[in-house]
């Protein structure tokens, strides 16, 4: 029989062990998760496959901020951590980057997705957690409707597809199109605007054609069927991977039409792969950052970033981000960490009074959370993206 002296031993044992096992839990899920005094930041982005060029711009334009604001002593006093998650830029590995970051409490927002087609697979992981999904690169329209949770700080493709339909045929006098397609969100969204504009402002298509990224590589049959249609001007709604072999395939043929693209484009890879073939090509892009910029913000962000990267060239994707992440270092700067209350700063930043000035102008966001930035159109020349000489609306 156990005496009441032994028993109360007992309990007291029980006691410090149970107190010694949640210590050490506690301490192994701190170090899981990194520093308590810290803010993280997840960042989500096709960071290997064939969308893997943007991921990199992604990842150096978070890390410039991060550095940036833990140099000027963090936020509060608190350094920020960036953690990143590789989609691959495909559904199923997002949805399963979105679920390991929205299950991280430490995870205060994430910056991300870049591809359509992700961010969509993620938005509802976020909402039902309560976590901020801030893309700076998703243009598909309907990536931000139905969450409250879910923002860009780029235009989407309906205003996209407009621009460009209206460029087309106002500034570069185009009265017939073909279109190249990737059969995904994006490409579809793009192509779906596109031709609903031009069909409006009485632009004649020629033919379209879809293709699977990552699987088609010979476009020759398209090449010959618009080659044979001779219209004014080609649009490629997809990615620069695909796009390039398109122009260069078009190029090797003989083929002299005029091409002109969507953001999905603007990449230096594009230039890489594409090589002499692409001098000429024309896009449209939420922003453009060349050596002859006159606007401090973005002069300063393009040394910043050369100096950081060895003299290697930020693009459009590596300045959304860069702006994303200094929007968000704002927020919490005011509101703090807590994920509603930094869903709620965001969303308060809803008219161009009340917007975040970035690199990339003001960001403010509409009722989905959408942001009402223009574009710009860039043309390859001499092996870079520069502003073309004439911009929408004939500036």
């Amino acid at each position: 029989m156990m005496t009441t002296t032994t028993r109360g031993r007992l309990v007291a044992l029980l006691t410090v062990a149970a107190a010694t096992f949640c210590a050490l839990s506690a301490a192994q899920a701190q170090s899981d998760a990194g520093p308590a005094d810290a803010v993280r930041i997840a960042v989500a982005g096709p960071f290997t496959g064939s969308a893997a060029a943007f991921g990199e711009q992604i990842r150096m334009g978070a890390e410039l901020a991060r550095d940036q604001i833990n140099e000027r002593g963090g936020i509060a006093g608190t350094p920020v951590e960036l953690v990143f998650g590789d989609d691959q830029g495909k559904d199923d590995q997002a949805s399963t980057v979105a679920t390991k970051f929205a299950s991280d409490p430490m995870v205060s927002a994430v910056i991300g997705h870049f591809n359509s087609i992700c961010s969509a697979a993620g938005k509802p992981i976020y909402k039902q957690a309560g976590v901020v999904e801030f893309s700076p690169g998703s243009t598909n329209v309907d990536v931000c409707k139905g969450s409250d949770w879910t923002f860009r700080n780029l235009y989407h493709d309906d205003y996209q597809g407009q621009s460009l339909a209206h460029y087309m045929k106002d500034v570069l006098g185009a009265n017939t199109a073909a279109i190249y397609y990737d059969n995904d969100d994006y490409g579809s969204g793009l192509k779906n605007a596109f031709v609903a504009e031009a069909e409006k402002i009485g632009m004649e298509m020629l033919g379209e054609e879809a293709y699977q990224r990552e699987a088609t590589l010979d476009f020759s049959p398209a090449i010959d069927k618009f080659d044979f249609r001779d219209p004014d001007i080609i649009l490629i709604a997809g990615l620069y991977n695909e796009a390039a072999s398109i122009v260069k395939q078009s190029r090797e043929k003989g083929v002299e039409t005029q091409f002109i693209g969507g953001d999905g484009l603007f990449s230096p890879a594009l230039i890489e792969i594409g090589g002499e073939a692409v001098e000429g090509l024309l896009l449209t892009t939420p922003f453009i950052v060349h050596a002859g910029t006159d606007d401090p913000r973005a002069r300063s962000f393009r040394t910043a970033f050369m100096e950081k990267f060895s003299d290697r060239e930020p693009d459009t994707w590596a300045a959304l981000t860069y702006d994303a992440a200094n929007q968000l270092f704002d927020v919490i700067g005011r509101v703090g960490p807590d994920r509603r209350a930094i869903r709620d700063g965001l969303a308060a930043a809803n008219s161009p009074e009340t917007a975040y000035i970035g690199v990339t102008g003001a960001t403010y966001f509409d009722e989905h959370g959408d942001c009402p930035k223009p574009a710009s159109v860039a043309v390859v020349q001499d092996g870079e993206f520069v502003p073309a000489d004439v911009q929408l609306g004939g500036n």
